[in-house]
C-alpha cells in the first residue's frame, strides 16, 4: 500500500512540474530562453 500512496504521491509532483512548464512556455518563457532577447543570439526565432 505504501508504494501506490508514494507512486501516487510522486506522480502529482510530476504533473504539477509539467503543468508550470507548459504555463512558462504559453507565456514566452522557456528553458532556452530567458526572455532575454537582445542577448539572446537570435536562436529563439
Amino acid at each position: 500500500m505504501g508504494t501506490w500512496i508514494v507512486g501516487g504521491i510522486l506522480a502529482l509532483v510530476v504533473a504539477l512540474i509539467i503543468r508550470s512548464m507548459i504555463r512558462d512556455k504559453k507565456n514566452g518563457k522557456s528553458l532556452q530562453c530567458g526572455g532575454n532577447c537582445k542577448n539572446c543570439g537570435e536562436g529563439c526565432g
